[in-house]
């Protein structure tokens, strides 16, 4: 594949080749035979006897990344580009031309016809099961279609295997809301319809043996028409806009970088985007482990607690708006910096949360801290008992205290409590030591336009709602009412 690589002509010039499989680069794992249909062996079902690898690559959700964009726009150049710069993790690129259906004897006596631009032309169930296995862990057997006979090769398939970053690359990729669903970064290809012209020619009379004016017939008849009515409009559904595709080296680097900071963040970060972790070193990790050990004494115990607590109170501050400011420094120099957000309180749920003041008193001079007392009762009879709040609250940002996120029932409770009191939902930053993935779900499926930090996020729940493997009941640790 790097001999294909070097003879490949310069990128202005280089066409979607969307004839075959397309595959990263980094693995590959052939062609296997099947004698059963395409949609049969579209899925692998995992052996028994690898349960266990795939039971732990199932709880790691892979980056899914949507490429789309107009006939010959660059996809695949970008998607070459990103995958070569990703050469530290496992990538594969699945496309949607794979998925086309197989045409009837009638539709392929009338090819001429055929608009292969339209939704219609797409097996998007099977493309949709594809995607939603890969991402479960397991691999999967995609159809190989020929573009010369209108076909899928019934004898062959390409097996993809479950990785950590899936491309999938597609003129319509974006246009289905369900495909949408399943991806965590949307990427659109512009070019110049002159460009993507001059380009589809290329690639259709050289790779696919067609002459020049049934290119343009298709072009002029089923192409464009596509183009404007379905491809164009999905643009507006992509989170980053690529103009003049594998030249903009600057966007493509940029995009890798996200991908790279993505892959190494939690897999609940790449679900919710408002999940915040701060980064971990061997300094928090040492003082998590002192904090979590039963045998800690409580002076150690405060004072890790306290340290770890500064840090996730300093990285939510992090998160507030700022305004630009200049000032002169002793030298007389001017230095352009920014400042605090003004209009700030703390609300700490008691009677945990309360440990967190000191910290934010310690960062925010002044500061107005309001409670919020709500009784539970295991894991259901929430009542509020005691509020006490700003007054203008509703004109402040809020650092909502709590050092465990369990169920988030309590959290949400809070929460609602807030936004009652006209605070806006965007201006709540929940700051937490460890959370559970249980209670990230709950919180964020019901407040997503919240920021949650937090430093640690744990395994799970037990039976009982106590974080694993956490750290025991906080509150009662941190102010010495264990015994």
């Amino acid at each position: 594949m790097a001999e294909k690589r070097e003879r490949r002509p310069p990128i202005d010039v280089v066409m979607e080749a969307a004839s075959g499989p397309h595959f990263s680069g980094l693995r590959f794992n052939g062609l296997r035979s099947s004698s059963s249909s395409p949609r049969a062996s579209a899925v692998v079902p995992p052996s028994p006897l690898s349960s266990t690898p795939s039971d732990s690559n199932a709880t790691k959700q892979p980056f899914v990344i949507g490429v789309s964009g107009g006939t010959a726009s660059g996809k695949t150049t970008v998607c070459d580009m990103i995958i070569q710069q990703l050469q530290d993790h496992r990538v594969v690129l699945v496309n949607q031309d794979s998925f086309y259906r197989g045409l009837t004897a009638e539709e392929a006596e009338r090819v001429h016809e055929y608009n292969f631009d339209h939704p219609d032309a797409f097996d998007t169930e099977q493309l949709l099961e594809c995607i939603e296995t890969l991402k479960c862990g397991h691999p999967v057997q995609v159809p190989i279609y020929d573009f010369k006979t209108h076909s899928r090769c019934s004898d062959v398939s390409r097996q993809v295997n479950a990785s950590d970053v899936i491309i999938l690359e597609g003129i319509l990729v974006l246009h289905d809301p369900r495909v949408r669903d399943l991806m965590n970064m949307k990427i659109f290809v512009d070019a110049e319809p002159d460009v993507r012209l001059a380009r589809r020619i290329r690639r259709d009379t050289v790779e696919r043996g067609r002459d020049i004016n049934s290119v343009l017939e298709q072009y002029a008849k089923f192409v464009k028409p596509a183009f404007d009515d379905f491809v164009h409009p999905s643009k507006k559904f992509a989170d980053v806009i690529i103009p003049r595709g594998g030249e903009n080296h600057v966007a493509i680097d940029l995009i890798v970088q996200h991908i790279r900071t993505k892959l190494g963040q939690h897999d609940l970060c790449k679900i919710y985007p408002n999940v915040y972790v701060i980064q971990s070193t061997f300094q928090i990790r040492g003082m998590h482990t002192l904090i979590r050990d039963r045998d800690i004494s409580k002076h150690d115990f405060i004072f890790y607690s306290d340290r770890l607590i500064r840090l996730v109170v300093e990285h939510g501050l992090g998160h507030l708006p700022f305004t630009e400011k200049q000032i002169i420094t002793p030298t007389g120099a001017v230095y352009t910096g920014v400042d605090f957000c003004k209009k700030l309180c703390g609300v700490a749920i008691v009677r945990s949360g309360e440990s967190m003041e000191n910290a934010l008193r310690a960062c925010c001079k002044g500061i107005k801290i309001g409670k919020i007392l709500i009784h539970r009762d295991g894991d259901n009879g929430k009542q509020l008992i005691y509020e006490k709040l700003p007054k203008d609250i509703s004109e402040r940002h809020v650092l909502l205290l709590d050092p465990v996120l369990a169920t988030g029932n309590s959290a949400n409770h809070a929460i609602e409590l807030l936004r009652q009191k006209g605070v806006p939902e965007s201006h709540i930053i929940f700051l937490n030591l460890i959370s559970a993935p249980e209670g990230i779900h709950c919180v964020c499926k019901r407040f997503p336009s919240l920021k949650i930090v937090t430093s640690e996020i744990d395994l799970s729940l037990n039976e009982e709602f106590r974080v694993i493997p956490g750290m025991g009941e906080f509150g009662d640790r941190y102010f010495g009412t264990d015994d």
